[in-house]
């Protein structure tokens, strides 16, 4: 916490590169401010060049580099930070013309999901991207620094080596993050090999598997609290919520079910995970995977949209590209306009085909999310009691992988089992069913 009360004084300068290429490229500077605020920083000021062509050395023009300098001093700017990726030599180069530290979008997303971080998996996963990200910016930063013992160690004639007296600067830092990093990503394996053996445990009862995606805030964590305080398992399962971006991370799963009433032994789990973004970086998706395997896992995706928002249909085009880039764009969907109330709708919620206008926060529109999801998941399975004799425990093995075991008993003939399963693994073992008596 003290990191993110001492980066609340960070004055920042934002710039950004408009080419015309870009339809909303006011949001993306809209957003890359947000993203400054949520990262502690306090925008001192936007410069904005309009350009065709990125320059290769400076990203943006060497006239608008010495106005942007000028202006860092006026406005007292302690860094500054681009709206897009830069390469490393641009870093390097606008970090000496500019004489201040230069950050792009991706570092500044890297520095929420740092002091968001509070699993051990999360943090794991952030440095993970954040050294990944840092490696390749390492050339040039310890040019100017002098070799160690670089007139060598004993001379030619000597039996000792002089490669360790040379060796650069760079090259031990270099050496350093990429030990680090294969650390990392041994502490990650294990980690994740604890949540792919949870995550099979959860495959192996047949109960569906529902995952919340969609762009950072709109709203996902509130559906997951609302959803355990009404069908789930008690308040303290419920996660962080907060109207902030990134306030997220970490995948956290629930099993939602009603006790009684229609839903009853219709249990689906329901996941909740780290938002999307525009331009979100591809270190951070690939650290993240293990996470997000709970969204490719998924039988159904619920999307979430902040329809309050002007720009939620490019927020629902970047949510797709992202999710056909984890191999998820073919799981059916449903998608909830969240926020509806924000729009003054009126008569919420709104029902369509595979789509709910809500408002989660205002308790609205949850029986029939929960309805919708049921109707999805449990499409094509009927419940049925089977008796299997003792010796066909291969029968009772495959129900017990395939499907969801809503009662079991040991009797004289056999076992007796009320099941939700496919409905073509109910008509093939029709022989066994039994009514209970």
């Amino acid at each position: 916490m003290r990191e993110e009360k001492e980066m609340e004084y960070t004055r920042a300068l934002l710039v950004g590169l408009d080419r015309g290429t870009e339809p909303d490229f006011d949001h993306s500077m809209e957003e890359l401010k947000s993203l400054a605020q949520a990262a502690g920083r306090q925008v001192a000021g936007v410069i904005v060049q309009h350009m065709e062509a990125v320059n290769k050395a400076f990203y943006i023009g060497t006239g608008k580099v010495a106005q942007v300098r000028e202006y860092a001093r006026e406005c007292q700017a302690a860094e500054v930070i681009f709206d897009n990726t830069l390469s490393p030599s641009q870093v390097r180069n606008l970090g000496k013309e500019l004489e201040l530290p230069v950050l792009d979008r991706t570092n500044l997303i890297l520095d929420i999901f740092a002091i968001r971080a509070r699993t051990r998996e999360a943090k794991l996963q952030v440095e993970t991207a954040r050294l990944q990200y840092f490696l390749p910016r390492l050339v040039g930063m310890r040019e100017n620094l002098s070799r160690q013992g670089a007139t060598g160690g004993i001379g030619a004639g000597g039996a000792q080596s002089s490669r360790g007296a040379g060796e650069t600067k760079l090259e031990l830092d270099r050496r350093r993050i990429e030990q680090r990093i294969s650390e990392l990503k041994r502490e990650l394996e294990s980690v994740s090999q604890a949540r792919e053996t949870m995550r099979k445990k959860r495959s192996r009862s047949g109960i569906p598997q529902v995952a919340l995606v969609g762009y950072t805030n709109a709203g996902k964590s509130t559906i997951l609290n609302r959803m355990v305080d009404l069908y789930g398992e008690g308040r303290e399962k419920t996660v962080l919520e907060k109207d902030m971006l990134f306030a997220t991370l970490d995948t956290s799963v629930r099993c939602i079910s009603d006790k009684d009433g229609e839903g009853a032994n219709r249990p689906f789990f329901l996941a909740d995970t780290v938002g999307f973004i525009e331009k979100l970086p591809h270190s951070l998706v690939k650290a993240f995977r293990s996470t997000l395997e709970e969204v490719r896992d998924a039988d159904l995706l619920v999307q979430v949209v902040d329809v309050s928002d002007e720009f939620y249909r490019q927020h629902m085009e970047v949510t797709g590209q992202t999710l056909q880039e984890l191999g998820a764009g073919d799981i059916p969907q449903i998608i909830v306009y969240n926020k509806a109330d924000k729009c003054n709708m009126q008569e919420l919620p709104k029902v369509g085909h595979m789509q709910l206008h809500m408002a989660a926060g205002q308790g609205c529109g949850l029986q029939e999310l929960k309805d919708m999801i049921e109707k999805c998941v449990y499409a094509g399975r009927v419940n049925v009691e089977l008796l299997l004799p003792y010796d066909r425990g291969d029968i009772a093995s495959y129900f017990m992988d395939k499907a969801t075991i809503l009662e079991q008993e040991y009797r004289d003939d056999g076992v007796w089992m009320r099941v939700n399963c496919d409905r073509s693994d109910g008509d093939k073992y029709a022989r066994y069913q039994k009514n209970r008596g």
